[in-house]
């Protein structure tokens, strides 16, 4: 299973979240696949974790997750957007009445220094992960999962970041670049009112010299002005505090103004702040590591390592056995093998065998069952049957070694044997091996699967 990174290390933590709330699941497939890989423990808890995601449905809550994510997002983009041309359209108002340039001013960025103000302050002292825009985001990511296995999904991503304190540079890119949007929008759609609208426009104060807005406008202009956006001189700002202006000229003067604090002041910072955000999550995040101190993972240190396996059944039986997939994208080898599970001393076996077809003999005990799963994991065969003596009753632990040896072959096949000359089979229990083997989508037969064995045909 090829899966970023990150991705991975999250199903981690997802399977260790699961695990303490419920128990340590049924692994020992799990765990022989992981020693089988090899590598050190963070390598073989990984690989664990990813084999027990699949198996439990884990790996597509996940993707279940991102795509509401995704989703959330652009209901957020289209919400920003709504927004972005709300500002414009409350700056500027019909052009009927006077802009007063500083009310307009508030409008368009107000909010937005407010939030970021908010954000710098959470990022220095509150971890940067309690941004309004950023919580709801990642709230209405988990409402748009609807998925019942996703449930320790967006806890596991939280964690984990956390941990390494990427939440904040994660959370920073969304709401920097929600901000992006809606100021990009209020921009564009400043400059189509600007361009199709004849506004003019005013100061006002009551308590406040004309000195002071003179110096306020000039110092806000200075930056936009190093860019060429033009502003307005002390005599157009002096004259505009009584009446609008009707030369073009200050109409000109006060609308580039007005543009270029949006840009200086509004697009500027969200979008050096983003990009910042961005740098610091990808070397964040190609740094990240699983925590290997955390008592989940140091559980599984003795489970894992060669000199202490670990076999058998931990969690309680679940409500259906799990699917049976065969061993898809794995290099299996050309030969085919017979195996038998359990069968009753007086039965002669094996039969007389094609000189392609392996006998990998009767597994009664679960040293065998080790050491056959081991060969298995390495050298998966092309074709493999199982016989099962269907006068047995199919047992939980029987169907799950069948679940096993089949995930370890291209092709598996159940030969339900006959019974010795003389001897009637229990149609009730025949009929319980069908049911089962079917449930796990297994191919079973009564007849022999040799010449299947042999060639690949019946």
């Amino acid at each position: 299973m090829s899966l970023p990174k990150l991705q991975r290390l999250w199903l981690c933590e997802a399977v260790r979240l699961r695990e303490e709330h419920a128990g340590l699941l049924e692994d020992s497939e799990a765990n022989r696949r992981a020693q089988a890989a090899g590598g050190d423990l963070a390598t073989r808890i990984e690989n664990r974790a990813l084999h027990l995601a699949e198996r439990d449905g884990q790996v597509q809550a996940q993707r279940h997750w991102l795509q509401g994510a995704r989703l959330a997002l652009l209901l957020l983009g289209l919400l920003a957007l709504a927004s972005g041309a709300g500002l414009a359209v409350a700056a500027l108002g019909d052009g009927q009445t006077p802009v007063n340039v500083f009310w307009a001013l508030g409008s368009l960025l107000g909010l937005h220094v407010l939030m970021l103000l908010g954000w710098l302050l959470g990022l220095l002292f509150g971890g940067g992960h309690g941004a309004v825009l950023g919580r709801l985001w990642l709230w209405l990511s988990e409402k748009l999962a609807r998925d019942a296995s996703a449930l320790h999904t967006g806890p596991a991503l939280v964690l984990l970041l956390r941990r390494q304190r990427l939440n904040r540079w994660l959370v920073g890119m969304a709401v920097h670049g929600l901000w992006l949007v809606a100021l990009s929008t209020a921009l564009v759609m400043l400059l189509a009112l600007l361009s199709t609208r004849r506004y003019g426009f005013v100061w006002e104060t009551t308590l406040l010299g004309g000195d002071t807005f003179v110096a306020l406008t000039q110092a806000l202009g200075a930056l936009p002005g190093l860019l060429g956006f033009p502003v307005p001189d002390a005599a157009t700002i002096r004259a505009s505090g009584d009446s609008p202006l009707p030369l073009e000229a200050a109409r000109h003067a006060w609308a580039g103004w007005l543009i270029g604090v949006l840009v200086i002041y509004g697009l500027l910072p969200r979008l050096l702040l983003g990009l910042v955000c961005l740098v610091r999550w990808r070397a964040g995040t190609a740094r990240l590591t699983l925590d290997l101190s955390q008592p989940g993972y140091d559980l599984l240190r003795d489970r894992l390592q060669p000199n202490s396996e670990r076999l058998g059944v931990c969690d309680a039986e679940p409500a259906q056995l799990y699917q049976v997939q065969s061993a898809a994208g794995v290099d299996t080898s050309s030969g085919a093998l017979l195996v038998a599970i359990e069968l009753d001393d007086r039965r002669p076996w094996p039969p007389v065998l094609p000189k392609s077809v392996a006998d990998a003999g009767i597994i009664d005990s679960r040293e065998q069952r080790r050491q056959l799963l081991d060969q298995l994991t390495r050298f998966p065969p092309a074709r493999l049957a199982i016989a099962c003596d269907p006068r047995r009753s199919p047992d939980r632990g029987s169907l799950a070694l069948l679940a096993e040896l089949a995930r370890c072959a291209g092709a598996t096949r159940i030969w339900l044997l006959q019974p010795p000359q003389g001897e009637l089979l229990d149609s009730e229990r025949l009929g319980d091996w069908h049911r089962a083997l079917d449930e796990l989508q297994l191919a079973h037969r009564e007849s022999s699967p040799l010449t299947w064995l042999e060639t690949g045909h019946d």
